[in-house]
C-alpha cells in the first residue's frame, strides 16, 4: 500500500497526516506552539518553533507506520500565507517570523500604494498592498531595522522555510507567491516591474512552480530526526487556503468554500482572473494549474470566538472541564436558546484590524445596541452572528464580480456546530454543505503530492472522486428574512464608526512610555 504525507504549517500548529493510495486517511498528529505579541498590533512566531513542531509530527507519523514507512511515496506541504521569513547567507533566520494577521504595516502600505498606484497595483499583481502581505513587511524591516535589512540572502514563507529546512531547496509555489503582492497572478510570475520600482532584490525570491510539481526531496538530516526515508519527493503543495479547497472539491466554478479558523476565509474558484475593481477582495493563483480564485478573508474569525471564549467564558470552561463536554458546544447551546438577531445586538469582530471588505488596519470590535434585556447568551449569539456577516460581507462582493454560487461548502470550525451550520445557511441565504473530508488543508496537501507524484491522475478529477458531500442544509426563509434586515445594519455600522476607530488606533498604537 503506498501512502502520501501531508503537513500544514498553521498559525497555532503544525497538523501532519498520512493517506493511503484510495485516498483515506490512516492517521494524523498535531503539535501546537505559541503566538508572540511584543507589542501592540505586533504577531510573531519562532520558524524554530515550527520546525521542531514539523518533526515531531513527521516522527510520530513516520513511527505509526513501522516498517511500511518506505511506502510514502510523496510529501504536500501547506502553510499560512504571506507570514515573512528572512535567512541571512548562512540560511540562519534574522529574525522572529512577522505574521499574516500582525497589522504594524499601515504606513508602509500607503507608502506602496502611492509609490506603485493603486491602478498600477491591480495590473501588476492584481492585489493593494495590504498589512497582512508579505512585501509591506519587507519595507518595514528595511524602514525600521536596516541591521536586518542589510542581511537578507533569501525571503520565504512557513511552509516553504520548512521544505528548505526538509530538502535544502530553496522554492515556492503559485498559490502562496501571489499573497506576497509581489507577483504577477495573471501570468503566474514574479512581478519584475514592482520589484524594481520598490528596489527589492529579485534573487531574494526563491523559483516559484505549479503546485503539483516536485520541488526537491528529503535530505539525510531530516531521515535522522524524523525516520522518514531519505529521497521522498516534495511537491509545491499549497497556501492553506488552496489547500483547504482542495480537500473539500472546490475545483470548479459554482463552488465556493467558507472557512472559518482563526480567520475567515470566503474562497470561490474561477476559470479566469476575475479582479474586482476596488480591489476589496483578492485574487491569487489556485492550485489547481490554470485556475486562480477570488478570496475575501476577515482576520478574526473563529479567533474571534476563541477570544470571547477565554474572556467571558470562565464558568463555561470551568463547566467543560467537569462534564468532558466542549466548551464550544456549551456555547453555541447557550447562543441556540436566543432568538435570529440577538433581539437587536450585534457585534463586529474586528479585534484585529479587518481585511475584507474594509481594509482597515484601526478597524475596532464593538457590541451594538445592548439593553438591559439582553443577558450572556445573547452576547454569545451576537458574536457568532457578527462573525457570519463578516464572513457574508466577502461574498457579497464575489456575487457581484459575476462568479455564480451554487453550494457553498462548510469547512474548520463552522462547519462541526449544527447550529453553526444552520445560521450560515441563513445568513448567506442559499445551500451551505459539508463534505466528507474534515482534515482541512494537510488533506489537500497530500492529495497535490499524490498527483505530483503520479499516484494520482488530474487532481481536479482525484479530488471529485475522493470528496463528497455528506449533508446539505437550505436555509429557512423566514430567518433569511430575518438576518438579511440584521445584515443591513451591520453594515452601516463601520462607516458610522470609523472615524473613532481610527483615533483609537493612533491613541493606542505605541506603548505608554
Amino acid at each position: 500500500m503506498a501512502y502520501l504525507l501531508g503537513l500544514d504549517i498553521g498559525t497555532t500548529g503544525v497538523k501532519g497526516l498520512l493517506i493511503n493510495e484510495n485516498g483515506a486517511v490512516v492517521n494524523s498528529a498535531t503539535v501546537t506552539y505559541p503566538l508572540l505579541t511584543p507589542r501592540p498590533n505586533w504577531v510573531e512566531q519562532n520558524p524554530e518553533d515550527w520546525w521542531l513542531a514539523a518533526c515531531e509530527v513527521m516522527r510520530s507519523l513516520a513511527s505509526s507506520l513501522g516498517s511500511d514507512v518506505t511506502e510514502i511515496k510523496g510529501i504536500g506541504l501547506s502553510g499560512q500565507m504571506h507570514s515573512l521569513v528572512l535567512l541571512d547567507r548562512n540560511h540562519r533566520v534574522l529574525r522572529p517570523a512577522i505574521l499574516w494577521c500582525d497589522t504594524r504595516t499601515a504606513e508602509e502600505c500607503c507608502w506602496i500604494n502611492e509609490t506603485i498606484g493603486l491602478e498600477a497595483m491591480r495590473d501588476l499583481v492584481a492585489n493593494p498592498a495590504l498589512e497582512g502581505f508579505t512585501l509591506p513587511k519587507i519595507v518595514w524591516v528595511r524602514t525600521n531595522e536596516p541591521f536586518i535589512y542589510e542581511k537578507i540572502h533569501k525571503v520565504l514563507l512557513p511552509k516553504d522555510y520548512i521544505r528548505f529546512r526538509m530538502t535544502g531547496e530553496f522554492a515556492m509555489e503559485v498559490s502562496d507567491a501571489a499573497g506576497t503582492a509581489m507577483f504577477d497572478v495573471k501570468n503566474r510570475v514574479w512581478s519584475d516591474p514592482l520589484l524594481a520600482k520598490l528596489s527589492i532584490p529579485k534573487v531574494w525570491l526563491p523559483d516559484v512552480f505549479e503546485s503539483i510539481d516536485v520541488c526537491g526531496t528529503t535530505g539525510s538530516a531530516i531521515a535522522g530526526v524524523t525516520g522518514l526515508p531519505e529521497g521522498i519527493p516534495v511537491v509545491g503543495g499549497g497556501a492553506d487556503n488552496t489547500c483547504g479547497a482542495v480537500g473539500t472539491g472546490v475545483v470548479r466554478e459554482g463552488r465556493v468554500l467558507a472557512s472559518i479558523g482563526t480567520s475567515g476565509v470566503v474562497f470561490a474558484h474561477s476559470d479566469s482572473v476575475r479582479v474586482e475593481p476596488k480591489m476589496r477582495v483578492h485574487t491569487f493563483c489556485h492550485s489547481v494549474p490554470r485556475s486562480w480564485y477570488v478570496m475575501g478573508v476577515m482576520l478574526m474569525a473563529g479567533g474571534a470566538f476563541r477570544w470571547y471564549r477565554d474572556t467571558f467564558g470562565q464558568i463555561d470552561a470551568e463547566k467543560a472541564s467537569s462534564t468532558g463536554v466542549d466548551v464550544y458546544d456549551l456555547l453555541t447551546k447557550e447562543a441556540e436558546s436566543v432568538p435570529a438577531g440577538s433581539e437587536g445586538l450585534l457585534f463586529q469582530p474586528y479585534l484585529s484590524g479587518e481585511r475584507t471588505p474594509h481594509r482597515s488596519a484601526s478597524a475596532r470590535a464593538a457590541f451594538v445596541g445592548a439593553t438591559i434585556r439582553h443577558s450572556k447568551s445573547h452576547f454569545t449569539r451576537a458574536v457568532l452572528e457578527g462573525i457570519t456577516f463578516g464572513m457574508r460581507d466577502s461574498l457579497e462582493i464575489i456575487r457581484g464580480l459575476g462568479i455564480k454560487i451554487e453550494q457553498v461548502r462548510l469547512t474548520g470550525g463552522g462547519a462541526k456546530s449544527s447550529f453553526w451550520r444552520q445560521l450560515q445557511a441563513d445568513v448567506y441565504g442559499t445551500e451551505v454543505a459539508v463534505v466528507n473530508s474534515t482534515e482541512g488543508p494537510a488533506y489537500g496537501a497530500a492529495l497535490l503530492a499524490g498527483a505530483g507524484v503520479k499516484l494520482f491522475s488530474d487532481i481536479v478529477d482525484t479530488t471529485e472522486r475522493l470528496v463528497k458531500v455528506v449533508e446539505t442544509i437550505e436555509p429557512i426563509e423566514k430567518i433569511s428574512r430575518r438576518y438579511e434586515e440584521c445584515f443591513g445594519i451591520y453594515r452601516e455600522l463601520f462607516p458610522s464608526l470609523e472615524g473613532s476607530y481610527a483615533r483609537m488606533y493612533t491613541m493606542y498604537r505605541e506603548p505608554e512610555e
